[in-house]
């Protein structure tokens, strides 16, 4: 029997022990601007990844500062390989310290739900197991670096470095973040945050109404601006998400702020925008305005590394007896970073369910079995057939 075709039955094998593991791993809080709970998360991620899948030949500790601290381990191959990928992994949440108390991990028949699960704490579970897959059952896989960083939902200000700077050790980065309705992001929208600051001048609403000028009206006029500005066709989408400003009712507002987010699919947008955002005016003369911030996140393009690199998983997803489609999505994270750098980046490799940043979050166990056989079988095909040399792409086109 075909090696590949035994992963099945294995990963079904140990279930339970995925399902466990998965528990005890968002049974850990780590979110993102909790310092404390990250070094204890992270702690506990070094402890089980020992115990499921041995130590490394390789560690580096990356201390965040104020920020998360990040991890790269080495796994070498046993199978003698040259090539090296890189996997990411964040292990940082959205949900706030205490969150489990209102709402623990709860399995109900294929779905399993608790802060975290989706976003992205199953994608790391099913690589280690897909890696103690291909140990036990003797498959070839390359030399594996695993970058485990916790700042990625604040969009890495620490790690961003360290991720530039591991990557370009192999030619292929597996990024384990949920998938989209089951499909992997082989391009993202880049993003920026940006923020627009303005000054007005006080006065009495009421006896005064001529004089001074409103922060207020002026940021208001700024917010239809900016949203005028989405373009679905070109892929442009721009969110005012938080406002402030004014003091009492009675008093035209001395101040206020708009806090921005705008994703984008290309880099002429991205010019684009930006030109929008320097142009900003105001209407008073009493009035000023200032605009801070910056892209965030480079455009994910499709490349045609990419577009073979999924080619390659497509047909380990056809040997192993289920679809597998791709997409381009609107959310930003650590490949895009990659992609930036030329290399050859798959995204969406973890979990499939439903949920991000959501109080609904779940994933599907089955899901997390059939992912932890592809993960496997990539692996394996990629130490056999460098990506580079993967031949022409196919399922070329992106929903």
């Amino acid at each position: 029997m075909n090696t590949l075709m035994r992963l099945p039955d294995w990963v079904r094998r140990n279930k339970t022990d995925m399902i466990d593991d998965l528990t005890a791993y968002i049974s850990r809080e780590t979110p993102s601007d909790d310092k404390a709970l990250l070094v204890s998360g992270l702690a506990w991620v070094e402890e089980w990844l020992q115990h499921r899948i041995g130590e490394p030949v390789s560690r580096r500790f990356v201390d965040g500062g104020q920020w998360a601290d990040t991890l790269v381990l080495d796994y070498p191959s046993d199978h003698g390989a040259q090539a090296w990928i890189t996997a990411l992994c964040h292990y940082d949440t959205v949900w706030p310290a205490g969150t489990l108390r209102e709402w623990p991990v709860v399995v109900d028949g294929d779905r399993l739900t608790g802060p975290g699960a989706f976003d992205m704490k199953g994608g790391l579970v099913q690589l280690v197991w897909a890696l103690k897959a291909s140990k036990e059952l003797g498959l070839p896989r390359p030399n594996l670096r695993l970058v485990l960083n916790g700042d990625e939902e604040v969009g890495s200000p620490s790690s961003r470095q360290v991720i530039e700077a591991e990557v370009v050790r192999g030619n292929v980065v597996l990024a384990f973040e949920a998938s989209a309705e089951g499909a992997l992001k082989t391009a993202r929208k880049g993003a920026g945050i940006f923020r627009v600051e303005v000054t007005g001048m006080e006065a009495h609403s009421g006896l005064d109404p001529e004089a001074g000028a409103s922060a207020i009206d002026e940021i208001a006029r700024v917010i239809i601006q900016l949203h005028d500005e989405t373009d679905l066709e070109k892929g442009t989408i721009v969110n005012v998400g938080i406002v402030q400003g004014g003091t009492r009712p009675n008093v035209k507002a001395g101040s206020a702020i708009a806090e921005v987010d705008i994703r984008v699919t290309s880099e002429s947008e991205m010019h684009r925008m930006k030109g929008v955002l320097d142009r900003l005016t105001v209407r008073s003369p009493n009035a000023s305005l200032v605009v801070s911030g910056d892209w965030t996140w480079p455009v994910m393009a499709r490349s045609m590394q990419t577009a073979r690199l999924f080619a390659q998983a497509q047909d380990v997803a056809d040997q192993l007896g289920f679809p597998l489609a791709e997409t381009s999505v609107g959310g930003a994270g650590d490949a895009n970073y990659v992609a930036a750098l030329g290399l050859p980046v798959l995204d969406g490799l973890g979990a499939v369910g439903a949920g991000a940043h959501a109080r609904n979050e779940w994933i599907s166990i089955d899901g997390m079995l059939e992912r932890t056989c592809l993960a496997a079988g990539l692996l394996a095909a990629l130490a056999e057939v460098p990506v580079q040399d993967a031949g022409p792409a196919v399922g070329a086109s992106v929903s």
